[in-house]
Formats: structure tokens, C-alpha cells, sequence
């Protein structure tokens, strides 16, 4: 009798391996096309704003038979350009295929009809969703409306990886306000300038990865006494892109109104290049979500010293460039 319960038990244990095994191959794969969908979606990362950067990918078989991410605000989605994308000989593997989008499909009219109609006229199998839209008028509608359908969706697979690639977008939606990243640069001893005249920190390549930012961001601030000392053109010119919105923080300006004005203009995502004042004035009031700090390997005896990096913050990255040494972080929340 303790034998066949013993048997019988390890009939049960050997089941369950079995089952873990199946289970943790079926999260690594999707967790491997999901990254895919990354990939391509940050290919639009200049062209699908002020839309959130998506990417899908179309799997029937075991192999990729389809995949497109969104390129140009105004034009197809990730969907439509994956299912486009799709040869005519693989179209009759759709109804078996698994549909993998790192946001949420779109259930509303814009300037193209709803993702998730697509998705379902294509009968595919199952729908993995990377996490869902925050947009008032998306929402949950484009899952709900896919899984009544008779659809599989699974949501959630590499959550956090798809809400930070489209953090300009979450941060817009959800906290109505863009997404505020300060920036400086300083001594190796913590000074912005060198006795209250301008100082030449950067490099021409720390200088270029400079405006490479500014191309990505919609807006550009500076403080008053910046703006007056030294007239920066706060444009890309070392990079390829858009000029950011130019700004100018005046004396006594509310911060949490220029927040309402620049989200009732669409602003998503906003730089601050100010003087000290100006960048703490953004730490102490917790209007930010983003750090980039650049430490030079040079001195001066004196000069207006640098912000302090808040104790919420936290660095997750760090590089190395011409001994210049860039410190990024972001808010722990």
C-alpha cells in the first residue's frame, strides 16, 4: 500500500515537473518574441510620435511569418504593417498563428480604424499583449473586445519593458503631464561653471549625444538668468531631427501650471537644461522622472555648484565617453 502511494505520488511529482517544464518554455518563448516586438518598436522612435512606439510580430509553427511595428504617426499601426507583411503562400497559417504586440490594440476610430478589428477578422488563435494602453479611449477595449471574440490573449509578457519604452506616453496619459527629464552637466568637484561664467563641460561627442536627446523630446527648458547669460540656441545641430519646442522659465512661474499648459499642447516629454536654481526648483516641487547627470574630469576653485541627486533616485545606467563619465537615473517610485 505505501508503495502504490509512494508510486502514485511520484506518478503526481513527475506530472507536475512535466507541467513546470511546459509552463517555463512557454513563458520563455513568448518572452523571446516579445522582445522581437521591442525591437521593432523602437524603430519608430521618431516617427510615431506623439502615437506610442509598437511593434508586433505574427508566429505560426514556430517561426515568424509576419512582423511590422508602427513607423509614422498618421499612417498603419504595428498590426496592420505585420498582417501586411505577411506572403500569400503562409496566409492560410493565420487561423493557427499567435499574434504578439508589445501595447495594446487600438479599439477606437483615429486616423486609422481599430487594431483590434483587424486582429479579429484574421481569426488568428491567441493574442499575447505586452500591457495595455492607458489612452482614455483604448483602455482595455481592445483586449476585451478580442477576447469575446473567442480569442486566447495573455497580457503582461515583459510588462515592464513595454511600459518603459513608451514612458513619454504612460507618463502623458496618466499623470497628465510630460515626461520631465533634468539634465546638467559638471565639474569632477561639483560646479556647473567656473565663478558664475559659463564653462565648457561637455565634449563634442558628449555634446552630440546632447542633441541627440533633443531630437528624441518635444520640448527644451532653461531659466531666465540662462537664457540672459548665455543665449543658447537650445536646437540639434550635431544630430539628425526636430528642434524641440524652445523654453524659457521666467521669474515666479508656477511649475505645475507650465505642466497643465504643456499637456493641453501635446507636449509628452520635456528637457531641463537650466542653472542650478532652475533644475532644483524641478527636484524640490518632484516634477521629474529622469536624471542625466555628465561629470567631467576637470576642477574649478569656485562656481555655482551642481544639484544634489535626490535620494529617490536611482541609476540604471552609467557610461563612459572621452573620460566623461554620464550617470543616468530615474525616479523609485
Amino acid at each position: 500500500m505505501i508503495r502504490e502511494k509512494t508510486g502514485l505520488f511520484c506518478i503526481f511529482a513527475s506530472r507536475n515537473r512535466i507541467n513546470s517544464m511546459k509552463n517555463d518554455e512557454s513563458i520563455y518563448i513568448d518572452e523571446l518574441y516579445m522582445h522581437r516586438c521591442l525591437q521593432l518598436a523602437r524603430n519608430g522612435l521618431m516617427g510615431a510620435r506623439p502615437n506610442p512606439m509598437v511593434g508586433c510580430v505574427i508566429v505560426a509553427e514556430g517561426r515568424i511569418i509576419g512582423e511590422g511595428y508602427h513607423i509614422h504617426h498618421g499612417e498603419g499601426h504595428a498590426e496592420v504593417n505585420a498582417f501586411a507583411s505577411v506572403r500569400q503562400e503562409d496566409e492560410a497559417l493565420l487561423p493557427k498563428s499567435t499574434v504578439f504586440v508589445s501595447l495594446e490594440p487600438c479599439a477606437h476610430y483615429g486616423k486609422t480604424p481599430p487594431c483590434c478589428d483587424l486582429i479579429i477578422s484574421k481569426g488568428v488563435k491567441r493574442v499575447v499583449v505586452g500591457c495595455q494602453d492607458s489612452f482614455s479611449k483604448v483602455q482595455g477595449r481592445g483586449i476585451q473586445r478580442i477576447r469575446e471574440a473567442g480569442i486566447e490573449v495573455t497580457v503582461g509578457v515583459l510588462e515592464h519593458e513595454c511600459r518603459a519604452l513608451n514612458k513619454r506616453f504612460f507618463t502623458f496619459h496618466e499623470q497628465h503631464r510630460p515626461y520631465v527629464i533634468l539634465k546638467w552637466a559638471q565639474t569632477a568637484n561639483g560646479f556647473i561653471d567656473d565663478h558664475g561664467h559659463a564653462l565648457a563641460i561637455s565634449t563634442p561627442f558628449t555634446k552630440m549625444l546632447c542633441h541627440r536627446l533633443r531630437a528624441e523630446e518635444d520640448a527644451i527648458l532653461v531659466g531666465r538668468v540662462t537664457d540672459e547669460r548665455e543665449h543658447p540656441l537650445l536646437n540639434v545641430r550635431e544630430w539628425v531631427g526636430k528642434d524641440p519646442l524652445r523654453l524659457v522659465l521666467g521669474n515666479g512661474m508656477d511649475l505645475h501650471k507650465l505642466m497643465d499648459d504643456l499637456y493641453l499642447h501635446d507636449i509628452q516629454s520635456l528637457i531641463v537644461e537650466g542653472g542650478n536654481k532652475t533644475l532644483s526648483s524641478f527636484l524640490d516641487t518632484g516634477l521629474w522622472d529622469e536624471l542625466h547627470v555628465e561629470v567631467a574630469p576637470m576642477t574649478v576653485t569656485d562656481g555655482t555648484p551642481a544639484p544634489i541627486v535626490p535620494t529617490d533616485a536611482y541609476q540604471f545606467d552609467h557610461e563612459d565617453w572621452d573620460y566623461h563619465e554620464i550617470y543616468y537615473y530615474l525616479r523609485n517610485r
